[in-house]
């Protein structure tokens, strides 16, 4: 039924070969844009430093390039990716991107590897100046997604995070997943400058550009005080290309920036930052440098591991067999059960739930956001639920009981949601399709109300659109979170979907 998708916006471009269109819009995008969101995917794997297998790099106007470091030749992007990531004209933005940097450095690592990002700002350092004047907000650590729904308004499905990203070709899921990552750092970071500079805390000292080796005719142009900031940024970054597209000598050019001088190489020209980024970047920004014990895997201080028993064997070895469901539910009748499905997916298959509820199976998801183990143990045995999860550590507690969990072993949602049919022998009809809130996992009123009705239902709760109010629709209500539902376009297109799905129409 029906109810902005941020990811429709979204130019994402696949680089998978240096000589390639995707490859020139990458490098002409980098030339025009002063802010790009860096992240790192990778296929986990139990040592400590995997092998990045896709970079992705979020510029302005929604562009978005992966470049995939399994196709393309890492000699040829040592150079570009070690520039991007000195450049001072390009404010880098990450979240927790040191760890990234650290395999990426390892990837890159016959090549001379990685060692520093300046200038640098981490997402988590910018949600908490957004939370600065909140009273009683302590600064804490939230993750990404977290951070996006409060922020954005909209959170990150993060289910595909330890998918196999070594895999080609990438799906469409994997793609999307590792674009909305990237770029929604740059969409966060704009909330935040335009927050500081509401705020009216900017004050950037001039700084004077000068080179003791700079020819003449270029002191001259700076030392017209008359023109505005940005004209003189203008003439510079011409100055800069007249200089680097004559000159045959490699001398550094050096930047003056907070702290001190960056040196500049010179794969491509890029545009200075405009005022107000400057100031933001001279006040807030950091840098990222790793040390040599960064670069070597850290050694176990453990001297042996111990292993919990259950029944003579290890736990770990047990319920590496408890993959497969071959007991009774507890909402089998034999049992005590009603003979109806009843799951709780965890925060590992929190989109599975939304695909169960669609064809009408009770999932519930956690009562808290990141729940101790025991507690979302004790939920499933509480409401007689079936625990689905992708987490195996999960699998490992002692206190779980027969039957109560079941680990799920595909990655994308609609495999999962045929994984558990199958595996459970849940019966499924079209008379089932969309019988379920899909906001709450409510069951709706039995008798569908009015347009009337359905308008003061609505008040001050729901907006229903002025094209429905001629339709003579009928309208659902969620008994539990009173949301109101429709048979619309969204509603068929819904149907239809999980008809092909689960193959109904067969």
């Amino acid at each position: 039924m029906d109810g902005g998708d941020p990811t429709k916006l979204l130019k994402v471009h696949l680089v998978t070969c240096t000589d390639s269109a995707e490859f020139a819009l990458l490098s002409s995008a980098l030339t025009r844009t002063s802010v790009v969101g860096l992240d790192a995917e990778w296929k986990p794997v139990r040592r400590l430093f995997p092998r990045v297998a896709v970079l992705q790099i979020a510029c302005g106007d929604s562009a978005v390039f992966l470049l995939d470091l399994l196709s393309l030749p890492l000699s040829s992007l040592w150079a570009p990716l070690r520039e991007l990531l000195l450049s001072p004209d390009i404010l880098k933005l990450g979240f927790g991107f040191k760890q990234d940097l650290v395999y990426l450095s390892s990837t890159f690592a016959s090549h001379g590897g990685f060692d520093k990002v300046e200038p640098y700002l981490d997402i988590k350092s910018v949600y908490n100046h957004l939370q600065h004047n909140k009273k009683h907000v302590p600064k804490q650590s939230k993750s990404l997604s977290t951070i996006c729904a409060e922020v954005l308004g909209f959170s990150l499905s993060k289910e595909l995070q330890c998918s196999d990203w070594s895999h080609r070709p990438l799906t469409e899921e994997q793609i999307t997943y590792a674009a909305m990552d990237a770029h929604c750092l740059l969409d966060i970071f704009e909330v935040f400058q335009a927050k500081v500079v509401k705020e009216g805390d900017l004050i950037l000292e001039t700084t004077v550009l000068s080179n003791p080796d700079a020819s003449l005719g270029l002191k001259e142009l700076f030392q017209n005080h008359d023109m505005s900031d940005k004209v003189l940024r203008a003439h510079f970054c011409e100055a800069l290309a007249i200089v680097q597209a004559t000159t045959c000598s490699d001398t550094a050019q050096m930047i003056p920036l907070a702290g001190g001088m960056i040196q500049k190489s010179s794969c491509w020209v890029t545009v200075p930052m405009d005022e107000v980024l400057l100031k933001v970047v001279k006040k807030y920004s950091d840098k990222i440098l790793l040390k040599e014990s960064d670069r070597k895997p850290k050694s176990s201080k453990k001297k042996g591991k111990k292993h919990s028993l259950f029944n003579g064997i290890s736990l770990e070895k047990h319920f590496e067999k408890s993959d497969e469901w071959r007991g009774t539910p507890p909402w089998d009748p034999l049992v005590g059960g009603n003979a109806y499905p009843k799951f709780l997916c965890d925060v590992m298959v929190e989109g599975l739930a939304k695909h169960l509820r669609c064809v009408g199976i009770d999932a519930a998801i956690p009562y808290s956001k990141k729940p101790e183990p025991r507690m979302l143990i004790e939920q499933a045995q509480k409401e007689k639920r079936v625990i689905l999860t992708r987490d195996a550590k999960l699998l490992r507690h002692d206190y779980l009981t027969k039957n109560q969990i079941y680990r799920v072993k595909t990655l994308l949602k609609n495999e999962q949601l045929l994984e558990v049919i199958e595996a459970f022998q849940i019966k499924i009809n079209e008379d089932q399709l969309m019988s379920r809130c899909t906001k709450c996992n409510g069951t709706f009123i039995q008798k569908p109300l009015t347009t009337e009705e359905a308008i003061e239902a609505a008040k001050g709760f729901q907006r229903i659109p002025n094209c429905l109010f001629n339709k003579n629709l009928e309208f659902w209500q969620c008994m539990d979170c009173h949301q109101l539902y429709w048979e619309g376009t969204q509603y068929h297109n819904a149907v239809q979907k999980f008809v092909d799905i689960c193959k109904l129409s067969d």
